[in-house]
C-alpha cells in the first residue's frame, strides 16, 4: 500500500503535469500556434452562411471565376526540433484520440503526455529518414503540377493552396491567404484517395469551423469538396502502373527460387498496407475500411492473377484500443513462415512519401520480413509527382467544377463524421443539387436523432471509457516507479517502488 504522504506527492505530481500542459499548450515557442480544442458541437455551414451552389459554367459567357484549389493533407515536421509540437497537435485532436465528454478536459493532459513520451523515438525516426517528413516537400510539387496540367489540359488558370492539419502550412493559414487571393470558387481535395474520419473528417471539420464562424469573411465564395476518389479509373491505373514496375523486376532466379521453396504458393506476393484506424471508428460508421477493401479489390483486378498473390493489412497502430486487422507486423511474418520469397509492399493509403513509408515500412517492416525469411523484397513507391496521378487530379478537378457542389458539412454527414450541429431547417444546396429533400440531409437528421437518443452504442461508451481508465493508469503507474510500463512488466512488479 502507498502511504499517504506518498499519495500527496503522486497528485501533486499530476497536477503539475497538468498544469505544464495547460501552459504547453498556450506557448507560441513550443507549438509554434495556440492549440484550441474544438467543441463538440459544430455549427453547419449551409446555404445563408456560405454559398455552395453548384460552380457556374465556362460555358455560359459569363465572367470566370477565380478559381483555387485548396489540397488537404496530413502535414509532418520539417526539423527535428518540430517533432513534438507536431505529435501534441496529432493527439490533441478528437478525431485522433476520442474521449467520453467527461473526459474531455483531459485531452490536452494526454496529448502533452503522450507527446512528450514518444517525442524521442519519433525524433530519432525522423532522423533516419533524413531529420524531417518530406510531406510538404511532395504536396507542394504536387499542387504545382496540378496547376501546369490544369492549365494545359483545360486552359484553366487556378492557385493552388496547401493547408495541413498538424503543421505549417496549417489549414487556417492557407484559408487566409485565399481570403486574400480573393477566390470565388475553391475545389477541395482531401489528399487521402480513402475517407477516414480521422484524416479527411478531420480536416474538413476545421473547414465547417472556419466557414461557420467566419462566413461574412469570404463573401460569395462558392466551394465544393471532394471527400474520396480512391475508384477513380485514373488512380486505379496509376497504382496498377507502379506495382507492375515491381513485379516486373523481379528475375527468373527469383521467381524459381519461390516456386522451389513453396510449390503450393504463386511465386509474387503483394501486401497493400494501409494506414490503420480504431475499429470503433468503422463501428461507428467510419466507411474507410469499405474504401480500403474495394480499392484493393479494383487494383487486384487489373493485376495479373495467374503468379500474384495479394493481401492487406494495416499498419501504424497507436495505444490499447482494438485496431482494423490484420497488423501489418502479424502478417509479414505469415507470410515468411509460409515459405513467401518475394513480396512487393504498397502503401495504399498514402500519395506521398513520409514517415510511414520510409521509416516503418522501409525500414521496420522490410527488417522484420527478413528476419522471416522474405529475402526478395520490394516496395513500391507512393505517387508523389507521378504523371498518371497528376494527370487524373486535374481531370478530377475539373469534373468537380462541372458538377453540383457539394458542401464541407454534407460530405462530413455523408461519411459519418460525428458530432455535427444539424438546425432543423437544414437548407444545403444538397449533393446532385438535389437540394434539403436530397438523402445525405435525410442521413443529417437521423444522425442528429441518433446524437440525441444516446450516438454510440452502451458497449462502445463503456469500451471507451475502459480504455482511457487504462491510459490514466498506465500514466498513474510510470509517474509512481519513474519506470515505463513495459519495464515495470518485465521487471516482475508493477508496484516496485523506486
Amino acid at each position: 500500500m502507498l502511504s499517504q504522504r506518498r499519495m500527496h506527492s503522486i497528485i501533486a505530481c499530476l497536477w503539475g503535469v497538468s498544469l505544464t500542459a495547460f501552459v504547453y499548450s498556450f506557448s507560441p515557442s513550443q507549438m509554434h500556434r495556440p492549440h484550441r480544442l474544438r467543441s463538440s458541437q459544430l455549427n453547419v455551414a449551409n446555404a445563408l452562411s456560405l454559398n455552395t451552389t453548384p460552380f457556374p459554367s465556362f460555358a455560359e459567357g459569363i465572367k470566370t471565376p477565380k478559381v483555387g484549389v485548396l489540397l488537404l493533407n496530413l502535414g509532418g515536421p520539417e526539423t527535428s526540433d518540430d517533432v513534438e509540437g507536431f505529435l501534441f497537435n496529432l493527439f490533441a485532436d478528437p478525431d485522433i484520440i476520442r474521449l467520453p465528454a467527461p473526459l474531455a478536459p483531459l485531452q490536452g493532459f494526454i496529448a502533452y503526455f503522450i507527446s512528450k513520451r514518444r517525442a524521442p523515438k519519433s525524433r530519432a525516426a525522423y532522423e533516419s529518414i533524413g531529420g524531417g517528413s518530406p510531406i510538404l516537400k511532395y504536396s507542394n510539387a504536387q499542387a504545382d503540377l496540378l496547376k501546369q496540367s490544369l492549365s494545359k489540359r483545360y486552359g484553366l488558370d487556378v492557385e493552388t493552396y496547401i493547408g495541413m492539419r498538424y503543421w505549417h502550412p496549417f489549414t487556417e493559414e492557407a484559408l487566409e491567404q485565399i481570403r486574400k487571393d480573393q477566390i470565388d470558387a475553391l475545389v477541395i481535395l482531401p489528399l487521402y484517395p480513402q475517407f477516414s474520419i480521422s484524416t479527411s473528417g478531420s480536416s474538413l471539420r476545421v473547414l465547417q469551423e472556419e466557414f461557420s464562424k467566419n462566413a461574412p469573411q469570404y463573401g460569395n465564395l462558392v466551394h465544393t469538396v471532394v471527400p474520396s476518389w480512391y475508384n477513380r479509373p485514373g488512380y486505379v491505373n496509376a497504382m496498377v502502373k507502379l506495382i507492375q514496375k515491381e513485379l516486373d523486376s523481379y528475375s527468373p532466379e527469383e521467381i524459381n527460387e519461390a516456386l522451389d521453396t513453396a510449390p503450393d504458393q504463386k511465386p509474387l506476393h503483394v501486401l497493400f498496407s494501409a494506414h490503420g484506424v480504431p475499429k470503433s471508428y468503422i463501428e461507428a460508421g467510419d466507411p474507410y475500411q469499405k474504401q480500403i477493401v474495394d480499392c484493393v479489390e479494383q487494383i487486384k483486378s487489373v493485376l495479373p492473377s495467374d503468379n500474384v498473390e495479394v493481401h492487406l493489412s494495416y499498419q501504424s497502430r497507436v495505444g490499447p484500443i482494438e485496431w482494423l486487422r490484420p497488423y501489418t507486423d502479424d502478417v509479414l511474418p505469415e507470410l515468411g513462415d509460409k515459405g513467401v520469397k518475394n513480396l512487393v509492399v504498397v502503401p495504399i493509403s498514402f500519395v506521398s512519401e513520409h514517415i510511414e513509408t520510409l521509416e516503418e515500412i522501409d525500414i521496420e517492416y522490410r527488417e522484420l520480413a527478413e528476419e522471416h525469411g522474405i529475402t526478395n523484397w520490394r516496395r513500391c513507391p507512393a505517387l508523389n509527382t507521378d504523371e498518371a496521378f497528376i494527370t487524373d487530379m486535374a481531370d478530377l478537378v475539373y469534373e468537380a467544377l462541372q458538377e453540383p457542389a457539394q458542401s464541407v458539412t454534407e460530405a462530413c454527414v455523408a461519411n459519418s463524421v460525428s458530432e455535427i450541429s444539424l438546425e432543423d431547417d437544414i437548407r444545403m444546396a444538397g449533393v446532385q443539387g438535389v437540394g434539403a429533400e436530397s438523402p445525405v440531409v435525410s442521413r443529417a437528421r437521423s444522425s442528429l436523432m441518433a446524437q440525441q437518443t444516446g450516438g454510440l452504442q452502451f458497449t462502445e461508451r463503456i469500451t471507451a471509457r475502459v480504455a482511457i481508465l487504462g491510459v490514466l493508469v498506465t500514466v498513474l503507474l510510470e509517474l509512481v516507479n519513474g519506470k515505463s510500463f513495459m519495464q515495470m512488466v518485465q521487471g516482475g512488479g508493477l508496484f516496485r517502488l523506486p
